[in-house]
Protein backbone atom coordinates (compact mmCIF):
# COMPACT_ATOMS: atom_id res chain seq x y z
CA UNK A 1 0.00 0.00 0.00
CA UNK A 2 1.14 3.29 -1.03
CA UNK A 3 -0.50 5.42 1.67
CA UNK A 4 2.48 4.41 3.96
CA UNK A 5 3.89 7.78 2.02
CA UNK A 6 2.33 10.06 4.04
CA UNK A 7 0.62 7.76 7.23
CA UNK A 8 0.22 3.93 8.05
CA UNK A 9 -3.30 3.22 8.21
CA UNK A 10 -5.02 2.49 11.67
CA UNK A 11 -4.08 -0.67 13.54
CA UNK A 12 -7.37 -1.05 15.46
CA UNK A 13 -9.58 -1.32 12.55
CA UNK A 14 -12.60 -3.32 13.42
CA UNK A 15 -12.31 -5.33 10.22
CA UNK A 16 -9.66 -7.12 7.52
CA UNK A 17 -8.58 -6.48 4.01
CA UNK A 18 -8.79 -9.00 1.65
CA UNK A 19 -7.84 -6.67 -1.39
CA UNK A 20 -5.44 -4.70 -2.81
CA UNK A 21 -6.85 -1.30 -3.69
CA UNK A 22 -10.11 -1.60 -6.10
CA UNK A 23 -10.64 2.21 -6.60
CA UNK A 24 -8.98 5.45 -6.33
CA UNK A 25 -10.19 8.92 -5.78
CA UNK A 26 -7.87 12.49 -5.67
CA UNK A 27 -7.43 11.81 -1.62
CA UNK A 28 -9.10 8.28 -0.97
CA UNK A 29 -8.73 4.90 -1.74
CA UNK A 30 -11.11 1.66 -1.62
CA UNK A 31 -10.18 -1.87 -0.34
CA UNK A 32 -12.67 -4.37 0.17
CA UNK A 33 -12.90 -5.84 3.78
CA UNK A 34 -14.54 -8.36 5.71
CA UNK A 35 -15.53 -9.00 9.77
CA UNK A 36 -12.24 -9.57 11.61
CA UNK A 37 -13.91 -12.81 12.66
CA UNK A 38 -15.89 -14.05 9.28
CA UNK A 39 -15.72 -13.94 5.70
CA UNK A 40 -18.56 -12.47 4.47
CA UNK A 41 -20.27 -9.65 4.30
CA UNK A 42 -17.14 -8.63 1.83
CA UNK A 43 -17.87 -4.65 2.12
CA UNK A 44 -15.84 -1.49 0.86
CA UNK A 45 -13.84 0.93 2.95
CA UNK A 46 -12.87 4.25 1.37
CA UNK A 47 -9.96 5.70 3.09
CA UNK A 48 -9.75 9.92 3.30
CA UNK A 49 -6.40 10.96 4.40
CA UNK A 50 -8.38 14.22 5.94
CA UNK A 51 -5.22 16.61 5.80
CA UNK A 52 -4.58 15.64 2.14
CA UNK A 53 -7.91 16.26 1.50
CA UNK A 54 -8.06 19.81 3.26
CA UNK A 55 -5.29 21.02 1.49
CA UNK A 56 -5.36 19.85 -1.89
CA UNK A 57 -8.96 18.98 -2.55
CA UNK A 58 -10.55 21.50 -1.19
CA UNK A 59 -12.59 19.09 0.94
CA UNK A 60 -13.13 20.81 4.41
CA UNK A 61 -13.59 18.58 7.81
CA UNK A 62 -16.95 19.44 8.14
CA UNK A 63 -17.48 18.43 4.32
CA UNK A 64 -16.47 14.70 5.16
CA UNK A 65 -18.30 14.80 8.66
CA UNK A 66 -21.66 15.58 6.75
CA UNK A 67 -21.00 12.88 3.74
CA UNK A 68 -21.14 10.55 6.29
CA UNK A 69 -24.31 12.11 8.59
CA UNK A 70 -26.24 11.70 5.20
CA UNK A 71 -25.01 8.38 3.68
CA UNK A 72 -26.06 7.32 7.32
CA UNK A 73 -29.39 9.34 7.42
CA UNK A 74 -30.16 7.87 3.81
CA UNK A 75 -31.06 4.38 5.02
CA UNK A 76 -31.41 1.11 2.29
CA UNK A 77 -32.67 1.11 -0.50
CA UNK A 78 -32.08 -1.23 -3.57
CA UNK A 79 -30.63 1.80 -6.00
CA UNK A 80 -28.60 3.28 -3.27
CA UNK A 81 -24.92 2.05 -1.95
CA UNK A 82 -25.78 1.22 1.77
CA UNK A 83 -23.64 2.64 4.51
CA UNK A 84 -22.80 0.93 7.20
CA UNK A 85 -20.18 2.51 10.00
CA UNK A 86 -17.51 5.13 9.62
CA UNK A 87 -14.45 5.74 12.05
CA UNK A 88 -11.00 7.93 12.28
CA UNK A 89 -7.97 8.78 14.06
CA UNK A 90 -5.73 11.88 13.59
CA UNK A 91 -4.96 11.08 9.93
CA UNK A 92 -7.20 8.65 8.47
CA UNK A 93 -11.29 8.49 7.92
CA UNK A 94 -12.86 5.45 7.05
CA UNK A 95 -16.05 4.59 5.54
CA UNK A 96 -17.45 0.99 5.47
CA UNK A 97 -20.16 0.63 2.53
CA UNK A 98 -21.85 -1.93 0.60
CA UNK A 99 -19.40 -3.48 -2.05
CA UNK A 100 -20.73 -2.84 -5.77
CA UNK A 101 -19.74 -6.41 -7.26
CA UNK A 102 -21.22 -5.38 -10.96
CA UNK A 103 -18.73 -1.78 -11.10
CA UNK A 104 -19.40 0.80 -13.35
CA UNK A 105 -22.37 1.07 -15.55
CA UNK A 106 -21.24 3.36 -17.67
CA UNK A 107 -17.95 1.66 -18.27
CA UNK A 108 -20.32 -1.07 -20.04
CA UNK A 109 -21.99 1.64 -22.36
CA UNK A 110 -20.48 2.02 -26.25
CA UNK A 111 -19.40 5.27 -26.44
CA UNK A 112 -21.42 7.13 -28.89
CA UNK A 113 -23.93 4.50 -29.29
CA UNK A 114 -25.77 4.17 -26.04
CA UNK A 115 -27.56 0.96 -25.21
CA UNK A 116 -30.87 -0.71 -26.81
CA UNK A 117 -34.59 0.93 -25.64
CA UNK A 118 -35.77 -1.42 -23.26
CA UNK A 119 -32.22 -1.38 -21.23
CA UNK A 120 -32.12 2.48 -20.62
CA UNK A 121 -35.31 2.05 -19.83
CA UNK A 122 -34.39 -0.33 -17.28
CA UNK A 123 -31.68 2.03 -15.72
CA UNK A 124 -33.49 4.84 -16.02
CA UNK A 125 -36.21 3.84 -13.73
CA UNK A 126 -33.74 2.25 -10.94
CA UNK A 127 -32.24 5.84 -11.51
CA UNK A 128 -35.81 7.39 -10.62
CA UNK A 129 -36.26 4.80 -7.89
CA UNK A 130 -32.68 5.92 -5.95
CA UNK A 131 -33.32 9.33 -6.49
CA UNK A 132 -36.88 10.10 -5.41
CA UNK A 133 -35.71 7.65 -2.26
CA UNK A 134 -32.98 10.50 -1.63
CA UNK A 135 -35.17 13.14 -2.04
CA UNK A 136 -37.88 11.69 0.29
CA UNK A 137 -35.15 11.92 2.73
CA UNK A 138 -34.61 15.34 2.52
CA UNK A 139 -31.23 14.81 0.78
CA UNK A 140 -30.23 15.81 -3.02
CA UNK A 141 -27.34 14.28 -4.74
CA UNK A 142 -26.19 17.19 -6.36
CA UNK A 143 -23.81 15.11 -8.25
CA UNK A 144 -25.28 12.74 -10.28
CA UNK A 145 -23.15 11.78 -13.20
CA UNK A 146 -22.18 8.27 -14.88
CA UNK A 147 -19.11 7.95 -12.31
CA UNK A 148 -21.38 7.98 -9.51
CA UNK A 149 -23.91 4.90 -10.91
CA UNK A 150 -22.43 1.72 -10.01
CA UNK A 151 -24.14 -1.88 -10.45
CA UNK A 152 -24.46 -4.67 -7.99
CA UNK A 153 -23.60 -8.20 -8.74
CA UNK A 154 -27.21 -8.78 -9.93
CA UNK A 155 -27.00 -6.16 -12.35
CA UNK A 156 -28.94 -3.28 -10.35
CA UNK A 157 -28.04 0.05 -10.21
CA UNK A 158 -26.56 1.62 -7.38
CA UNK A 159 -26.18 5.40 -6.48
CA UNK A 160 -22.75 6.04 -5.09
CA UNK A 161 -20.67 9.38 -3.49
CA UNK A 162 -22.48 11.60 -1.11
CA UNK A 163 -19.82 14.07 -1.17
CA UNK A 164 -22.05 17.00 -2.65
CA UNK A 165 -25.11 15.67 -1.15
CA UNK A 166 -27.09 18.53 1.01
CA UNK A 167 -29.69 18.55 3.29
CA UNK A 168 -32.42 20.78 1.49
CA UNK A 169 -35.57 19.80 3.43
CA UNK A 170 -35.96 18.95 7.44
CA UNK A 171 -39.28 18.97 9.00
CA UNK A 172 -41.19 20.76 6.28
CA UNK A 173 -38.59 23.25 6.12
CA UNK A 174 -36.87 23.94 2.84
CA UNK A 175 -33.40 25.62 1.96
CA UNK A 176 -32.19 26.54 -1.16
CA UNK A 177 -28.60 26.16 -2.35
CA UNK A 178 -25.48 28.34 -3.83
CA UNK A 179 -22.95 26.08 -3.79
CA UNK A 180 -21.24 26.03 -7.22
CA UNK A 181 -20.66 21.51 -7.87
CA UNK A 182 -20.86 18.83 -10.28
CA UNK A 183 -19.65 17.65 -13.50
CA UNK A 184 -20.00 20.22 -16.47
CA UNK A 185 -21.84 17.97 -18.61
CA UNK A 186 -24.64 16.73 -16.16
CA UNK A 187 -24.79 19.78 -14.28
CA UNK A 188 -28.28 21.82 -14.30
CA UNK A 189 -27.94 25.84 -15.84
CA UNK A 190 -29.53 27.17 -12.50
CA UNK A 191 -26.38 25.72 -10.84
CA UNK A 192 -24.07 27.62 -13.57
CA UNK A 193 -25.98 30.71 -13.06
CA UNK A 194 -25.02 31.00 -9.19
CA UNK A 195 -21.27 31.58 -10.35
CA UNK A 196 -21.96 34.24 -12.96
CA UNK A 197 -21.53 37.95 -11.05
CA UNK A 198 -24.59 39.87 -10.71
CA UNK A 199 -26.12 42.61 -12.62
CA UNK A 200 -24.69 46.15 -11.62
CA UNK A 201 -28.47 46.69 -10.47
CA UNK A 202 -28.77 44.01 -8.71
CA UNK A 203 -28.39 43.90 -4.53
CA UNK A 204 -25.25 42.51 -2.94
CA UNK A 205 -27.13 41.23 -0.61
CA UNK A 206 -28.68 38.45 -2.81
CA UNK A 207 -26.86 35.80 -4.45
CA UNK A 208 -28.31 33.17 -6.61
CA UNK A 209 -29.37 30.34 -5.66
CA UNK A 210 -31.42 26.97 -7.06
CA UNK A 211 -33.43 24.34 -5.54
CA UNK A 212 -30.84 21.08 -5.13
CA UNK A 213 -33.72 18.79 -5.71
CA UNK A 214 -34.48 20.09 -9.18
CA UNK A 215 -30.94 19.87 -10.33
CA UNK A 216 -30.99 16.14 -9.78
CA UNK A 217 -34.12 15.68 -11.96
CA UNK A 218 -32.26 17.68 -14.84
CA UNK A 219 -28.80 15.49 -13.94
CA UNK A 220 -31.42 12.37 -14.36
CA UNK A 221 -32.27 13.58 -17.36
CA UNK A 222 -29.21 14.17 -18.98
CA UNK A 223 -27.78 10.55 -17.85
CA UNK A 224 -31.09 9.06 -19.74
CA UNK A 225 -29.64 11.10 -22.87
CA UNK A 226 -26.60 9.61 -22.26
CA UNK A 227 -27.98 6.12 -21.73
CA UNK A 228 -30.10 6.31 -25.34
CA UNK A 229 -27.46 7.86 -27.35
CA UNK A 230 -23.60 7.57 -25.71
CA UNK A 231 -23.36 10.65 -25.52
CA UNK A 232 -24.16 13.82 -23.43
CA UNK A 233 -26.35 16.85 -25.26
CA UNK A 234 -23.50 19.46 -24.82
CA UNK A 235 -20.21 20.16 -23.27
CA UNK A 236 -22.00 22.82 -20.60
CA UNK A 237 -25.40 24.21 -20.33
CA UNK A 238 -23.75 27.64 -21.26
CA UNK A 239 -25.13 30.11 -23.92
CA UNK A 240 -21.73 29.67 -25.21
CA UNK A 241 -22.40 26.07 -25.97
CA UNK A 242 -24.03 26.13 -29.90
CA UNK A 243 -25.70 23.08 -28.64
CA UNK A 244 -27.24 24.65 -25.29
CA UNK A 245 -28.03 27.45 -27.06
CA UNK A 246 -30.07 26.03 -29.82
CA UNK A 247 -32.14 23.96 -27.19
CA UNK A 248 -32.48 27.29 -25.13
CA UNK A 249 -34.08 29.52 -27.64
CA UNK A 250 -36.02 26.86 -29.42
CA UNK A 251 -38.04 25.47 -26.26
CA UNK A 252 -36.05 22.59 -25.89
CA UNK A 253 -35.87 21.31 -30.21
CA UNK A 254 -32.67 20.99 -31.87
CA UNK A 255 -31.34 20.15 -35.03
CA UNK A 256 -28.47 18.15 -33.69
CA UNK A 257 -28.29 14.98 -34.95
CA UNK A 258 -28.08 13.16 -30.71
CA UNK A 259 -31.93 14.65 -30.65
CA UNK A 260 -32.48 12.42 -33.83
CA UNK A 261 -31.40 9.24 -32.09
CA UNK A 262 -33.58 9.97 -29.55
CA UNK A 263 -37.34 7.43 -29.57
CA UNK A 264 -39.59 9.59 -30.28
CA UNK A 265 -41.91 8.82 -27.24
CA UNK A 266 -39.25 10.07 -25.10
CA UNK A 267 -38.04 13.42 -26.50
CA UNK A 268 -41.37 15.13 -24.63
CA UNK A 269 -39.86 13.11 -21.27
CA UNK A 270 -36.38 14.57 -21.79
CA UNK A 271 -37.38 18.05 -22.59
CA UNK A 272 -39.68 17.94 -19.64
CA UNK A 273 -36.96 16.93 -16.70
CA UNK A 274 -34.87 19.47 -18.48
CA UNK A 275 -37.00 22.38 -18.91
CA UNK A 276 -34.62 25.29 -18.50
CA UNK A 277 -37.54 27.06 -16.41
CA UNK A 278 -37.10 25.62 -13.38
CA UNK A 279 -41.04 26.58 -12.07
CA UNK A 280 -41.43 24.25 -15.46
CA UNK A 281 -39.50 21.22 -14.74
CA UNK A 282 -41.26 17.58 -14.38
CA UNK A 283 -41.52 16.46 -10.84
CA UNK A 284 -41.32 12.81 -10.35
CA UNK A 285 -44.45 12.35 -9.85
CA UNK A 286 -44.95 13.43 -13.58
CA UNK A 287 -41.79 11.35 -14.77
CA UNK A 288 -43.67 8.45 -13.19
CA UNK A 289 -46.71 9.13 -15.28
CA UNK A 290 -45.33 9.93 -18.49
CA UNK A 291 -45.98 7.23 -21.21
CA UNK A 292 -42.15 6.56 -21.67
CA UNK A 293 -41.64 5.91 -18.08
CA UNK A 294 -44.72 3.39 -18.33
CA UNK A 295 -44.65 1.46 -21.45
CA UNK A 296 -44.16 -2.32 -21.49
CA UNK A 297 -40.69 -3.62 -21.22
CA UNK A 298 -39.72 -7.47 -21.58
CA UNK A 299 -36.53 -7.07 -19.57
CA UNK A 300 -38.99 -5.71 -16.02
CA UNK A 301 -41.52 -7.76 -14.04
CA UNK A 302 -44.84 -6.26 -13.08
CA UNK A 303 -43.17 -5.04 -9.96
CA UNK A 304 -40.21 -3.63 -12.24
CA UNK A 305 -37.57 -6.23 -11.17
CA UNK A 306 -35.19 -7.11 -13.18
CA UNK A 307 -36.76 -10.43 -14.66
CA UNK A 308 -33.78 -11.84 -17.16
CA UNK A 309 -29.97 -11.09 -15.77
CA UNK A 310 -28.90 -13.01 -18.13
CA UNK A 311 -30.66 -11.42 -21.19
CA UNK A 312 -29.53 -7.96 -19.74
CA UNK A 313 -26.35 -9.07 -19.73
CA UNK A 314 -26.13 -10.38 -23.06
CA UNK A 315 -27.95 -7.41 -24.55
CA UNK A 316 -25.40 -4.94 -22.92
CA UNK A 317 -22.37 -6.33 -23.83
CA UNK A 318 -23.51 -7.07 -27.19
CA UNK A 319 -23.52 -3.94 -27.99
CA UNK A 320 -20.19 -3.32 -27.46
CA UNK A 321 -18.06 -3.05 -30.25
CA UNK A 322 -14.81 -1.67 -31.68
CA UNK A 323 -14.04 -1.69 -35.48
CA UNK A 324 -10.24 -3.22 -35.66
CA UNK A 325 -10.89 -4.09 -39.89
CA UNK A 326 -10.56 0.26 -39.83
CA UNK A 327 -8.16 1.59 -38.16
CA UNK A 328 -8.78 4.84 -40.19
CA UNK A 329 -11.37 6.11 -37.63
CA UNK A 330 -9.26 6.45 -35.13
CA UNK A 331 -7.47 9.37 -36.84
CA UNK A 332 -8.66 12.10 -35.72
CA UNK A 333 -8.27 15.76 -36.57
CA UNK A 334 -6.81 18.32 -33.98
CA UNK A 335 -10.06 18.86 -32.34
CA UNK A 336 -10.65 15.34 -30.97
CA UNK A 337 -7.52 14.58 -29.57
CA UNK A 338 -6.57 14.48 -25.94
CA UNK A 339 -4.56 17.11 -24.59
CA UNK A 340 -1.97 17.48 -21.80
CA UNK A 341 -3.29 18.02 -18.60
CA UNK A 342 -3.01 21.60 -17.72
CA UNK A 343 -5.41 24.53 -17.26
CA UNK A 344 -8.06 25.17 -19.91
CA UNK A 345 -8.98 28.03 -21.56
CA UNK A 346 -11.68 26.16 -23.32
CA UNK A 347 -13.61 25.65 -20.32
CA UNK A 348 -15.78 27.86 -18.51
CA UNK A 349 -15.89 25.59 -15.31
CA UNK A 350 -12.06 24.88 -14.49
CA UNK A 351 -11.60 25.29 -10.71
CA UNK A 352 -14.58 27.02 -9.97
CA UNK A 353 -16.44 23.96 -9.59
CA UNK A 354 -16.54 22.20 -6.58
CA UNK A 355 -15.62 18.57 -7.02
CA UNK A 356 -14.99 15.64 -5.20
CA UNK A 357 -12.44 14.96 -7.41
CA UNK A 358 -10.28 17.02 -7.13
CA UNK A 359 -7.17 17.56 -9.94
CA UNK A 360 -3.95 16.27 -7.76
CA UNK A 361 -4.05 12.76 -7.09
CA UNK A 362 -3.36 11.56 -3.90
CA UNK A 363 -0.05 9.45 -4.67
CA UNK A 364 2.02 9.39 -7.78
CA UNK A 365 2.74 6.27 -7.75
CA UNK A 366 1.71 2.77 -9.42
CA UNK A 367 -1.09 1.49 -7.29
CA UNK A 368 -1.27 -2.84 -7.03
CA UNK A 369 -4.88 -3.49 -8.76
CA UNK A 370 -6.32 -6.07 -8.91
CA UNK A 371 -6.08 -8.08 -11.69
CA UNK A 372 -8.43 -10.23 -13.39
CA UNK A 373 -7.47 -13.80 -14.69
CA UNK A 374 -8.57 -15.77 -17.21
CA UNK A 375 -12.08 -16.78 -16.00
CA UNK A 376 -11.86 -19.93 -18.12
CA UNK A 377 -9.24 -21.44 -16.54
CA UNK A 378 -11.26 -21.92 -13.56
CA UNK A 379 -14.35 -23.36 -15.51
CA UNK A 380 -12.18 -25.85 -17.52
CA UNK A 381 -10.33 -27.08 -14.34
CA UNK A 382 -12.66 -29.12 -12.98
CA UNK A 383 -11.14 -32.82 -12.56
CA UNK A 384 -7.40 -34.05 -12.00
CA UNK A 385 -7.28 -35.23 -15.45
CA UNK A 386 -7.95 -31.55 -16.87
CA UNK A 387 -5.52 -28.71 -17.09
CA UNK A 388 -5.40 -27.14 -13.58
CA UNK A 389 -3.54 -23.93 -14.91
CA UNK A 390 -3.64 -21.25 -17.60
CA UNK A 391 0.07 -22.85 -18.95
CA UNK A 392 -1.87 -26.41 -18.67
CA UNK A 393 -4.27 -24.72 -20.99
CA UNK A 394 -1.91 -23.78 -23.65
CA UNK A 395 -0.16 -27.48 -23.60
CA UNK A 396 -4.05 -29.11 -24.20
CA UNK A 397 -3.59 -29.43 -28.15
CA UNK A 398 0.20 -29.39 -28.66
CA UNK A 399 1.70 -32.08 -30.05
CA UNK A 400 5.69 -33.14 -29.68
CA UNK A 401 5.68 -29.85 -28.19
CA UNK A 402 4.85 -27.99 -31.03
CA UNK A 403 1.37 -26.14 -30.97
CA UNK A 404 -1.15 -26.34 -33.40
CA UNK A 405 -3.69 -24.27 -35.17
CA UNK A 406 -1.50 -21.17 -35.47
CA UNK A 407 -2.29 -18.73 -38.31
CA UNK A 408 -1.61 -14.52 -38.23
CA UNK A 409 0.23 -13.88 -35.85
CA UNK A 410 -1.29 -16.31 -33.55
CA UNK A 411 1.16 -19.36 -34.17
CA UNK A 412 1.59 -20.86 -30.76
CA UNK A 413 -1.70 -19.83 -29.31
CA UNK A 414 -2.94 -23.88 -28.90
CA UNK A 415 -6.57 -24.27 -29.34
CA UNK A 416 -7.21 -24.39 -25.55
CA UNK A 417 -6.11 -21.08 -25.07
CA UNK A 418 -8.03 -19.51 -27.81
CA UNK A 419 -10.85 -21.43 -25.91
CA UNK A 420 -10.28 -19.55 -23.01
CA UNK A 421 -9.88 -16.62 -24.63
CA UNK A 422 -13.23 -17.12 -26.22
CA UNK A 423 -14.87 -16.89 -22.97
CA UNK A 424 -13.35 -13.76 -21.87
CA UNK A 425 -15.84 -10.79 -22.07
CA UNK A 426 -13.44 -8.29 -23.05
CA UNK A 427 -12.64 -10.46 -26.62
CA UNK A 428 -16.16 -10.09 -27.83
CA UNK A 429 -15.79 -6.50 -28.41
CA UNK A 430 -13.17 -6.90 -31.50
CA UNK A 431 -14.95 -9.45 -32.93
CA UNK A 432 -16.90 -8.20 -36.18
CA UNK A 433 -19.65 -10.93 -36.03
CA UNK A 434 -22.30 -8.81 -33.54
CA UNK A 435 -23.96 -10.74 -30.23
CA UNK A 436 -22.54 -12.34 -27.31
CA UNK A 437 -20.11 -15.77 -28.00
CA UNK A 438 -21.68 -18.86 -27.60
CA UNK A 439 -19.09 -20.02 -25.45
CA UNK A 440 -19.49 -17.37 -23.06
CA UNK A 441 -23.29 -17.62 -22.61
CA UNK A 442 -23.19 -21.45 -22.24
CA UNK A 443 -22.05 -21.71 -19.05
CA UNK A 444 -23.48 -18.60 -17.40
CA UNK A 445 -25.71 -18.12 -14.41
CA UNK A 446 -25.49 -14.80 -12.70
CA UNK A 447 -25.27 -11.40 -14.52
CA UNK A 448 -21.62 -10.77 -13.46
CA UNK A 449 -21.12 -14.00 -15.78
CA UNK A 450 -21.48 -12.34 -18.52
CA UNK A 451 -20.98 -8.57 -17.58
CA UNK A 452 -17.97 -8.88 -15.60
CA UNK A 453 -17.14 -6.55 -12.16
CA UNK A 454 -13.96 -5.39 -13.79
CA UNK A 455 -13.42 -2.83 -16.58
CA UNK A 456 -13.84 -4.11 -20.19
CA UNK A 457 -11.29 -1.57 -21.23
CA UNK A 458 -8.53 -4.20 -21.50
CA UNK A 459 -7.43 -5.97 -25.05
CA UNK A 460 -4.88 -8.85 -24.87
CA UNK A 461 -1.20 -9.24 -27.33
CA UNK A 462 0.64 -11.89 -28.84
CA UNK A 463 3.66 -8.88 -29.80
CA UNK A 464 6.61 -9.05 -28.37
CA UNK A 465 6.79 -7.00 -24.67
CA UNK A 466 9.09 -4.38 -26.64
CA UNK A 467 7.51 -3.50 -29.92
CA UNK A 468 4.08 -3.17 -27.90
CA UNK A 469 5.20 -0.57 -25.89
CA UNK A 470 6.67 1.23 -28.98
CA UNK A 471 3.15 0.82 -30.31
CA UNK A 472 1.50 2.24 -27.09
CA UNK A 473 3.51 5.18 -26.36
CA UNK A 474 3.59 5.62 -30.60
CA UNK A 475 -0.09 5.81 -30.03
CA UNK A 476 -0.54 7.90 -26.71
CA UNK A 477 2.25 10.44 -29.41
CA UNK A 478 -0.40 10.61 -32.10
CA UNK A 479 -3.48 11.57 -29.59
CA UNK A 480 -1.24 14.09 -28.13
CA UNK A 481 -0.50 12.67 -24.74
CA UNK A 482 2.90 13.10 -23.39
CA UNK A 483 4.75 9.21 -22.46
CA UNK A 484 8.68 8.84 -21.60
CA UNK A 485 10.54 6.46 -24.02
CA UNK A 486 9.04 2.97 -24.52
CA UNK A 487 12.49 1.74 -22.82
CA UNK A 488 12.27 3.93 -19.84
CA UNK A 489 8.54 2.53 -19.63
CA UNK A 490 9.42 -1.30 -19.15
CA UNK A 491 12.28 -0.14 -16.58
CA UNK A 492 10.55 1.65 -14.39
CA UNK A 493 7.58 -1.14 -14.41
CA UNK A 494 10.67 -3.89 -13.62
CA UNK A 495 12.57 -2.11 -10.96
CA UNK A 496 9.03 -1.01 -9.05
CA UNK A 497 7.29 -5.17 -9.69
CA UNK A 498 9.99 -7.44 -8.63
CA UNK A 499 7.55 -10.32 -9.86
CA UNK A 500 8.76 -9.93 -13.57
CA UNK A 501 5.31 -10.29 -14.68
CA UNK A 502 4.78 -6.24 -15.24
CA UNK A 503 6.00 -5.99 -18.69
CA UNK A 504 4.96 -1.58 -18.87
CA UNK A 505 3.31 0.65 -16.43
CA UNK A 506 2.05 3.87 -18.65
CA UNK A 507 0.43 6.64 -16.60
CA UNK A 508 -1.79 9.15 -18.40
CA UNK A 509 -2.67 12.25 -17.22
CA UNK A 510 -4.93 14.66 -19.59
CA UNK A 511 -7.59 16.65 -20.60
CA UNK A 512 -10.55 14.78 -22.33
CA UNK A 513 -12.37 16.32 -25.42
CA UNK A 514 -14.22 18.32 -23.18
CA UNK A 515 -11.53 19.76 -21.45
CA UNK A 516 -11.85 17.67 -18.27
CA UNK A 517 -9.26 16.30 -16.37
CA UNK A 518 -8.95 12.08 -16.82
CA UNK A 519 -6.12 10.16 -15.13
CA UNK A 520 -5.62 7.12 -15.73
CA UNK A 521 -2.90 3.97 -15.70
CA UNK A 522 -1.84 1.54 -18.73
CA UNK A 523 -0.88 -1.56 -17.38
CA UNK A 524 0.85 -4.20 -19.10
CA UNK A 525 1.41 -7.30 -17.86
CA UNK A 526 2.31 -11.04 -19.13
CA UNK A 527 0.24 -13.65 -18.84
CA UNK A 528 3.31 -16.84 -19.41
CA UNK A 529 1.49 -19.28 -20.64
CA UNK A 530 4.38 -21.53 -21.20
CA UNK A 531 6.70 -22.14 -18.46
CA UNK A 532 10.14 -22.96 -19.50
CA UNK A 533 10.03 -22.21 -23.07
CA UNK A 534 12.19 -19.60 -24.19
CA UNK A 535 10.86 -18.98 -27.71
CA UNK A 536 8.21 -16.67 -25.95
CA UNK A 537 6.05 -18.32 -28.30
CA UNK A 538 3.31 -18.50 -25.57
CA UNK A 539 3.59 -15.59 -24.11
CA UNK A 540 0.66 -13.16 -23.64
CA UNK A 541 0.55 -9.69 -22.84
CA UNK A 542 -2.51 -8.41 -21.05
CA UNK A 543 -2.60 -4.48 -21.56
CA UNK A 544 -5.33 -2.86 -18.88
CA UNK A 545 -6.72 0.59 -19.34
CA UNK A 546 -7.36 1.50 -15.66
CA UNK A 547 -9.86 5.29 -15.15
CA UNK A 548 -8.55 6.74 -11.97
CA UNK A 549 -10.25 9.79 -12.50
CA UNK A 550 -12.96 11.10 -15.00
CA UNK A 551 -15.99 10.42 -17.22
CA UNK A 552 -16.23 6.79 -17.99
CA UNK A 553 -17.45 7.17 -21.31
CA UNK A 554 -14.52 10.00 -22.15
CA UNK A 555 -12.00 7.15 -21.13
CA UNK A 556 -13.64 4.57 -23.39
CA UNK A 557 -13.48 6.60 -26.26
CA UNK A 558 -9.86 6.38 -25.66
CA UNK A 559 -9.77 3.25 -24.94
CA UNK A 560 -11.11 2.68 -28.61
CA UNK A 561 -9.09 5.03 -30.42
CA UNK A 562 -6.12 3.38 -28.79
CA UNK A 563 -7.15 -0.19 -29.35
CA UNK A 564 -8.07 0.83 -33.09
CA UNK A 565 -4.16 2.99 -33.02
CA UNK A 566 -2.54 -0.59 -31.98
CA UNK A 567 -4.60 -2.88 -33.93
CA UNK A 568 -1.58 -4.48 -35.43
CA UNK A 569 -1.53 -5.95 -31.96
CA UNK A 570 -4.89 -6.57 -30.67
CA UNK A 571 -5.53 -10.43 -30.21
CA UNK A 572 -8.53 -10.37 -32.10
CA UNK A 573 -11.26 -13.40 -31.53
CA UNK A 574 -12.29 -14.32 -35.27
CA UNK A 575 -10.88 -16.92 -36.73
CA UNK A 576 -8.59 -17.33 -34.02
CA UNK A 577 -6.41 -13.84 -35.67
CA UNK A 578 -3.66 -12.24 -33.37
CA UNK A 579 -1.60 -9.33 -33.96
CA UNK A 580 1.84 -9.18 -33.95
CA UNK A 581 3.55 -11.35 -36.48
Amino acid sequence: MQQSQLAPLPDNLPFRFISSTIGRGAFASIKKAVPLDARSPVFAVKLIHKQYAVKQGRISPKQIATECSLHSHIGQHPNVIEWFATGEDTVWRWIAMEFAEGGDLFDKIEADVGVPEDIAHVYFKQLVSGTSFLHSKGVAHRDLKPENILLSASGNLKLADFGMATMYEYKGSRKLSATVCGSPPYIAPEVLACNRPPPSTAPVSSPKKYSPDLVDIWSCGVILFVLLVGNTPWDEPVLTSWEFYEYANKNGHSTDPLWGRIPPAALSLLRGMMSIDTKQRFSFAQIRQHPWFTRANKLLTADDRISDPLELATQMLGNLRIDLKNPATARFGSGDAMDLDGPSSGSNSGAALASTQPDVPLFDAAYDWERPGLRAVRRIATSSTQPTSVADISRTDRVDGHATGGRRGGAGLGYGLREALAEEPAMSQFSQVRGVPVTLTQHARRFQDIVPSYSLTRFFSHMPPLHLVQMLCASLHQLNVHTPPAESVMQAATSTYQDNERVAYIKIRALDGRKQAMHGEIFVDKCQLQAGDESGADQLLDVRFIKVKGDPLEWRRFFKKMAQLCNEAVYSPDDGDAGGI
